[in-house]
């Protein structure tokens, strides 16, 4: 099919790479020039494993390509992915400012009977809405009057770092739509991911048989929506969950990980989601759980679970910054390495970023704070001015007073830790994720702190 993808950031560019990669012609659309001419060169403008191979195999089988020319994309193609952000407003609320811009230029440039797909994550209703921005798009601005077309709302599940695999490997895929002829539309398109009957790309691992199906939901537009939310909502719920078990297992004296591990291995539970830590970040579940808490605000619901999992991980962030201050008493004026600064490994994505609140509390107290992360090489602005970004591990440690894990890069567990133990002033590490060897690094002598332990 001719696809166009309407937004070239994290869920844009994967699922245009994804949709090319079974044998669709993809053509990307977004109104950053610069961005667009490093995509059709074959540079990703995201950090996701295996998507630059991806991306410029596809470049040469022309089967994918880039443009700012939003007309001509709408034009040439069958199905139109909407894949543009929804960020939080102050008050939680999703902002559909670009969905709507988008939608009005749809209904401006659309020249025939189309399938508009809500890939961005949206309020519960936006696909009405959507359709209404466009119908009265295309009666101000577009000639051609006489135009059928349906919104899809087909939510994304992709976890960054394994976007990719997330893509072509399912757990499932979600269409909603009122109309069986639209639906159908969808699960042909998605055929060769739902059959497993393409060839897995070099470099991806294949999760699941060849041959065997992936189960499709289809239902109608609000509950395709709701089901994006509910599924963020609930494994945020987990990692909340397990934060507030670790924090009774360390009054108590019990080793989260060992509750983590008999809790998992119960098939209603499953491990996945359980492990203890500083808590949960990045672009989805702050933003999610805040906008599902809004919409039950807006129909007179108090969500008192979904509140309470919201509190739970940014108290979380606080109860590291106590564990710091309870090893170094005063912290004003000592030095604290912190390891890892993006949401979570295998991501340059800093957004809502756990690291990031801790190491400003820290510098507000006095602390001098010197961070390394294997991807991200630049500050970001959330973060605090005096903070110290550093060129690899060591430098960081050094003259350190504490150090910090705060993302589980696999390269920390690859550390000379002999070294760093020479290099720090005092020999105390917080692992925030439960990630290093425990008795490895008390043997060499260091004051090790887990999370629940």
């Amino acid at each position: 099919m001719n696809i166009c993808v309407i937004g070239t950031g994290y869920v844009g560019l994967v699922t245009g790479v994804c949709l090319a990669e079974i044998e669709n012609n993809v053509i990307c659309v977004d109104n950053i020039k610069e961005k667009i001419n490093k995509l059709a060169s074959g540079e990703s403008t995201i950090y996701e494993p295996g998507i630059e191979e991806l991306l410029k195999k596809n470049i040469k089988n022309n089967r994918l390509s880039f443009t700012t020319d939003i007309s001509k994309a709408i034009n040439r193609s069958e199905v139109i992915y909407i894949c543009v952000g929804t960020p939080s407003l102050f008050n939680g609320q999703a902002n559909l400012k670009f969905i709507e811009d988008v939608a009005t230029e749809i209904g401006k440039y659309i020249n025939g009977n189309k399938i508009i797909v809500n890939k961005s994550t949206v309020p519960i209703g936006s696909g009405d809405w959507v359709s209404m921005v466009i119908s009265e798009s295309i009666e101000r601005n577009n000639p051609v009057k006489d135009i059928d077309f349906h919104v899809v709302s087909n939510p994304e599940f992709l976890r960054e770092g394994s976007a990719i695999s997330d893509t072509l490997f399912p757990d499932r895929i979600v269409i909603g739509s009122s109309s069986k002829e639209v639906v159908d539309k969808m699960t042909e398109l998605y055929k060769p991911i739902i059959d497993q009957s393409f060839d897995c790309p070099k470099g991806i691992e294949r999760l699941i048989p060849k041959g065997k199906k992936i189960p499709v939901v289809k239902s109608d537009l609000t509950s395709a929506e709701m089901i994006k939310y509910a599924a963020n909502s609930f494994l945020a719920t987990k990692v909340s969950f397990i934060n507030e078990i670790a924090n009774i297992c360390e009054k108590v004296g019990a080793d989260i990980l060992k509750v983590s591990e008999g809790m998992g291995l119960d098939r209603r539970i499953a491990p996945e989601f359980l492990n203890a830590g500083i808590g949960w970040g990045g672009s989805c579940f702050p933003k999610d759980i805040q906008a599902l808490s809004y919409i039950a605000g807006e129909y007179g619901i108090i969500p008192q679970i979904l509140n309470s999992v919201i509190n739970v991980n940014t108290g979380q962030r606080q109860k590291i910054v106590k564990k710091v201050q309870d090893e170094l008493k005063i912290v004003k004026g000592k030095t604290i390495a912190i390891l890892g600064i993006s949401f979570k490994p295998d991501t340059d994505d800093v957004r809502e970023s756990p690291s990031i609140d801790i190491m400003n509390n820290l510098a507000a107290l006095g602390a001098r704070i010197k961070f390394y992360d294997p991807i991200v090489k630049v500050k970001p602005e959330a973060l605090d001015k005096k903070v110290l970004i550093c060129n690899d591990a060591y430098t960081a440690a050094a003259d350190s007073e504490l150090l910090l894990l705060a993302t589980e890069w696999k390269e920390f567990l690859k550390l000379d830790f002999i070294k760093i133990k020479e290099l720090m002033s005092k020999p105390i590490i917080i692992d925030g994720r439960n990630f290093l060897d425990r008795d490895y690094l008390e043997k060499k002598g260091f004051k090790y702190i887990g999370i629940g332990r």
